[in-house]
């Protein structure tokens, strides 16, 4: 296997007995594991611990729906320039119907996308918390709140966007690459 991280990565039989499950269980539904599995096994139960977060905000059901996640992945990846986050999930906004174009055009400069106002707003305010966490207001929640997102709907939003920032800092400062599957997904 090339590298990739910065850091050593554990083989089968040195993983953590829950990580080689989640290896097992990626590999059997997307016919690969993702290498921000395998680069982060290091510290088997601190990877569960996010993992759990991570896929409770992402991939299960929630307030918001699967592109607007993903979407907010992908602009806040690209700010922080992330090159593993912008690239998987890049290709998981394209998997959940956003066309080709658009999906790129967000990846790059979301205000260029042909985006609706909710979409326009989400993104606009993924950018000012990843930019200015510091200069965050309430009056910032009034756009959210002017395309009908509600309470429960824009912690969501403030969750997920925490969560792209903390995990691109760990992938951007560990070096992980993406898997060459990602790069054709949803194309």
């Amino acid at each position: 296997m090339d590298k990739i991280s910065w850091l050593a990565v554990p083989t089968e039989e040195g993983a953590h007995e829950g990580v080689r499950k989640l290896w097992n269980k990626a590999e059997a539904n997307l016919g690969f594991v993702p290498n921000v599995f395998r680069a982060q096994a290091l510290n088997g139960e601190q990877f569960l611990a996010w993992w759990n977060y991570f896929n409770l905000l992402v991939n299960k059901a929630g307030h918001l729906s699967n592109i607007e996640r993903e979407m907010m992945a992908v602009v806040v990846s690209g700010l922080n320039r992330c090159v593993y986050c912008a690239v998987s999930h890049g290709a998981a906004l394209r998997e959940y119907g956003m066309d080709v174009q658009q999906a790129d055009t967000v990846a790059v400069n979301w205000r260029h996308a042909d985006l609706n106002a909710r979409e326009a707003a989400l993104c606009a305010f993924a950018e000012k918390l990843t930019l200015h966490p510091a200069g965050m207001t309430e009056s910032d929640l009034a756009p959210l709140r002017d395309t009908g997102l509600d309470d429960a709907q824009i912690l969501e939003a403030v969750q997920v966007i925490g969560m792209f920032n903390m995990t691109n800092r760990v992938s951007s400062a560990l070096g992980f690459i993406p898997n060459a599957e990602y790069h054709s997904k949803g194309r």
